[in-house]
């Protein structure tokens, strides 16, 4: 059987992984999706189950207790945390799976799951990153965190094996694309026939 990983989506909040990552999964049917679970308060439109797993915090609190997620921290004062038993499963079923995750939970999975295929995902400019945030609907100190935190998380794109500008959208699905095909093809994830 083929071998499966995990693909990494991170970016700084406004750069639109959410969206990318919906169209990867309408575009790529052999991939399945993480969905993160977090203590914030959904967005308009956002759904339990899809977007996140919306927990409270003592809930989240106790899921940490009993060693239930492969990574979790505190961002943007709130808990987020990835599911271990679908990812491990997955992975061990030689699934792809993709996850959209923050710089911190990234470098936490990555020292846990080597192989993994980690993709920095970047906003045109600062000057389109700012806009972007601006025009969400948070409050005014949100916003500004998130601005605050991109900086530190533009600094980490050098340590991702690839990086992607979202200045066109089909476009960024397009590469992101083509890096899980490479991926895919690369020996190591590959069996090879038994000759005679």
């Amino acid at each position: 059987m083929p071998k499966g990983a995990l693909v990494i989506i991170s970016a700084p909040s406004g750069t639109g992984k959410s969206t990318v990552c919906r169209r990867l999964l309408q575009r790529r049917k052999d991939l399945r999706y993480s969905v993160s679970c977090t203590t914030r308060v959904p967005r308009p439109g956002e759904k339990h189950g899809r977007h996140y797993q919306f927990l409270g915090a003592e809930d989240f609190k106790r899921r940490v207790q009993r060693h239930e997620f492969l990574e979790w921290a505190m961002v943007h004062g709130y808990y987020y945390g990835t599911p271990r038993h679908f990812i491990e499963g997955s992975l061990k079923e030689g699934r792809w799976v993709l996850l959209a995750i923050d710089v911190q939970g990234a470098a936490a999975i990555r020292r846990k799951l080597p192989e993994s295929v980690l993709v920095f995902l970047l906003p045109p400019s600062w000057e389109e990153l700012k806009g972007r945030l601006a025009g969400r609907h948070e409050d005014s100190q949100s916003a500004a965190t998130r601005l605050a935190n991109a900086r530190a998380e533009l600094e980490a794109a050098k340590r991702y094996d690839y990086v992607v500008v979202n200045d066109e959208l089909e476009a960024a699905v397009s590469q992101i694309e083509c890096i899980i095909t490479a991926e895919s093809l690369k020996t190591s994830r590959r069996e090879f026939l038994d000759l005679p």
